[in-house]
């Protein structure tokens, strides 16, 4: 069985894609940025709390599949400053 998670965020219905997918017992989650539910970024220059921010947008949707952030086995990060 397959269960699609939304943000409903403008970009999931204009590109196709959801926040997360689960699909039997595991669980993909989309690339994930620093935007609001408005299309505002949210604390520009500053990628600790970007990251933050990031990583509670994540848990909640993990939240509505009965998961949590202890259920993730990989992460990977694009970051345009190496020193962030």
């Amino acid at each position: 069985m397959r269960e699609n998670i939304s943000s409903g965020t403008k970009w999931e219905s204009e590109v196709g894609y959801s926040r997360l997918v689960k699909a039997g017992p595991m669980i993909f989650v989309s690339g994930t940025t620093s935007v609001d539910e408005n299309g505002n970024i949210v604390v520009i220059g500053d990628s600790s709390e970007q990251a933050k921010f990031i990583i509670k947008k994540i848990e909640k949707s993990l939240k509505e599949v009965n998961a949590t952030l202890l259920n993730v086995v990989r992460t990977r990060i694009f970051i345009t400053n190496i020193e962030d």
